[in-house]
């Protein structure tokens, strides 16, 4: 299974590393980038967030965005796209 999005991190998130952790116990794959490491990235995390630096962010393969969600909000998105 492939991964349909990416989450925008940054090391030190809380909220990063519990999403993470859910999402790898659940076997849902994803791609993560360090917006820390990578201009662009954070610059497209600002424009999903009115200007913030929110993380996480997530970026479905249908383009939306979402921010912090909760593992349910990911997993109704992910069947959504099925």
């Amino acid at each position: 299974m492939s991964a349909q999005f990416t989450m925008y991190s940054t090391p030190w998130c809380g909220y990063c590393h519990r999403l993470k952790g859910q999402l790898d116990r659940e076997g849902i794959p994803f791609d993560v980038v360090d917006i820390e490491q990578d201009p662009a990235a954070a610059q497209l995390v600002e424009q999903a967030n009115g200007g913030n630096q929110t993380v996480p962010t997530l970026v479905y393969s249908d383009g939306t965005a979402m921010t912090n969600p909760s593992l349910a909000q990911v997993k109704e998105k992910l069947a959504s796209l099925a």
